[in-house]
């Protein structure tokens, strides 16, 4: 029971928060392209195969991320009483995890096209590399914006097996979805970060923190826009569209307190909600 506490703690799974931001844009890039018209069955099928890839490819990537980490973890607060940060499992072991759940995670690949399945295997460098971003650059952020929303590349890809333009709009907005929530998440641990040498959109921002999200979550709802405009959705996503709006700016951006910790974490997991809106405006934007 030990163990399989530890594995529970290593790969996060008692906080859905991450998997579940990892899926909600293959859910939007499914539903997005998806014929409604048709069956029912190989949308719901597909909703689960990527729920089910998002667990194991987030609780494998938190396992590499506390591998790299190790060393740096032991002198955040926050993060000190994680399982390789503390001693208490050996990277060894928690390597071994991390290859059975990528094994895992590829026997699910595997229910897609060709095509999905080989952008898919394209994006394991950057979902693996993302935790050396912030030793390096002020904007690790901006590359996990680029993995976390890859899902919506190939939410679209599994229906349609080619890449479009409306699906890139989507996504380059969602980059800045991302942006815009890790900025806050990161607002917990900034202190410390900054006592030991990382860097992030946090620290380049500290001071313009509430403008800097201002301007990620406009570019964000301009995607969404525009998109929805090419995708010839009539004027209730639009009018539906207002309210993951809202929630961008006036709880998230309003409510938000550099100087908080409390106050980021429920923001950063807020996100969660708007997820699920913005799949519920997308879908009532195809089907009526």
């Amino acid at each position: 029971m030990s163990q399989i506490n530890l594995f529970i703690e290593l790969t996060r799974l008692k906080k859905p928060i991450g998997y579940m931001l990892l899926f909600w844009p293959c859910a939007w890039g499914l539903t997005l392209v998806y014929n409604f018209n048709e069956s029912l069955n190989i949308y719901f099928l597909y909703l689960i195969l990527f729920f089910l890839g998002s667990v194991l490819m987030r609780s494998a990537g938190c396992i590499v991320n506390d591998i790299l980490d190790k060393e740096y973890d032991k002198k955040v607060s926050r993060t000190k009483n994680r399982p390789l940060a503390s001693g208490k499992i050996s990277w060894i072991i928690a390597l071994l995890y991390s290859g059975i759940l990528c094994f895992l995670a590829l026997l699910v690949l595997l229910n897609f096209n060709l095509l999905t399945i080989i952008l898919a295997l394209g994006s394991m460098p950057l979902a693996f590399t993302y935790p050396l971003m912030k030793r390096y650059t002020y904007w690790p952020q901006l590359f996990l914006g680029i993995t976390f929303n890859y899902g919506l590349i190939l939410g679209w890809t599994s229906i349609s097996e080619e890449i479009s333009f409306i699906a890139l709009i989507f996504y380059f907005g969602a980059i800045f979805w991302t942006l815009g929530y890790d900025t806050i998440y990161g607002y917990q641990d900034i202190k410390d970060d900054e006592i030991i040498g990382l860097k992030s959109t946090s620290i380049k921002f500290k001071g313009n923190s509430k403008k800097f999200l201002s301007i990620c979550y406009l570019i964000l709802t301009l995607c969404l826009i525009f998109g929805g405009y090419l995708m010839e959705f009539s004027w209730i996503y639009f009018l539906f569209l207002t309210i993951p709006i809202l929630h961008l700016f006036v709880y998230q951006i309003k409510r938000f307190e550099s100087e908080s910790p409390g106050t980021c974490l429920k923001l950063f997991k807020s996100n969660n909600l708007f997820g699920l809106i913005l799949l519920i405006t997308i879908i009532i934007g195809k089907i009526f």
